[in-house]
């Protein structure tokens, strides 16, 4: 990959700033929300916690804070969230990202649910129009608790599209106080941390603004991986992609689709950072497919590198 084509992802003092902040919630809007209610029911085990105005509902492993809204309108991503555990972590996040030129507002209360203690929380419109939340911590008793060859343990990150990767780093990280984990070399693609794991969130450029990438759920361990892909066979529903490892992050992969066509992606292994005690700067990754799935580099058709008709040795400087 020649110099020129190297682009560095820029990232300011508050870059970091968030050490214990999780994925939390994610909406969509659906066509159809019967038929993805029940999708989500057989396949990923999420059941009806509430039901919201003009037909939508809300899903959840039962008990502790909701994970999917399904809500009645033209299909997209309509929000998603953040639990944020940091200390005075809502203050500084709201406090940044007005100091930016941020629009931000109190988060309405039906959207944090199953607190310990008043929950503060608010609602900052992305660059790209969509609602991001931040709450401060909630009940998650849900989670963690389950028969993994039939249920994730939770979700666990968040990949928006977009047509301005550095425009969406500066409200994720140069604002709100996330990290640059890693990048792909043409600055086309990065991965976020809040916490240990290697991204909470991801951002890539898809040549569209305010959309869904995809979105992923945790698995405990390889072995339940072939579990999985016999269940969703059994299941009628068609693994898209993989499964597979990716480069940045680790992790092991495999996807499918929920009747609205959102990307879903089930992960295990993730690598994990830990801030406290070393000095870490980004990796670039050459934007081949074979840094997005180490196993041979095969992508699903909505995936692209910008070399990725190129061979391996071709794509490196």
């Amino acid at each position: 990959m020649s110099e020129q084509n190297r682009v560095a992802i820029i990232e300011n003092d508050n870059a970091g700033i968030l050490r214990d902040t999780a994925v939390s919630h994610i909406g969509f809007r659906v066509v159809d929300v019967p038929t993805n209610e029940a999708f989500y029911a057989n396949v990923l085990g999420l059941v009806r916690q509430a039901e919201l105005p003009d037909g939508g509902v809300r899903l959840g492993w039962g008990t502790g804070h909701h994970v999917v809204d399904l809500i009645p309108g033209e299909p997209g991503l309509d929000h998603f969230g953040f639990e944020v555990r940091d200390v005075d972590g809502i203050p500084g996040i709201r406090g940044r990202l007005v100091e930016a030129g941020y629009e931000v507002t109190d988060l309405d209360e039906s959207y944090v649910d199953f607190a310990a203690t008043p929950v503060d929380a608010i609602s900052a419109i992305n660059p790209e129009g969509v609602p991001v939340h931040f709450h401060t911590a909630v009940w998650r008793q849900g989670e963690n608790s389950a028969d993994t060859g039939r249920r994730p343990i939770k979700f666990q990150h968040t990949t928006v599209g977009t047509a301005d990767v550095q425009r969406m780093v500066d409200f994720f990280a140069n604002a709100a106080g996330f990290r640059v984990t890693d990048q792909l070399a043409d600055g086309r693609f990065c991965w976020l941390r809040s916490n240990t794991d290697h991204h909470t969130l991801a951002i890539v450029n898809v040549g569209q603004p305010g959309v869904l990438d995809h979105y992923s759920y945790d698995l405990a361990e390889w072995e339940d991986f072939k579990t999985w892909c016999d269940r969703l066979t059994d299941l009628g529903v068609t693994v898209q992609w993989g499964p597979g490892r990716h480069g940045p992050g680790n992790n092991l992969f495999v996807f499918f689709d929920d009747p609205a066509g959102n990307h879903i992606e089930l992960s295990a292994e993730m690598e994990k950072f830990y801030d406290g005690h070393v000095e870490y700067v980004a990796r670039k990754w050459h934007p081949i497919p074979e840094s997005v799935n180490l196993w041979g580099g095969q992508l699903p058709k909505w995936r692209k590198t910008s070399e990725g008709n190129r061979g391996v040795e071709e794509a490196r400087p």
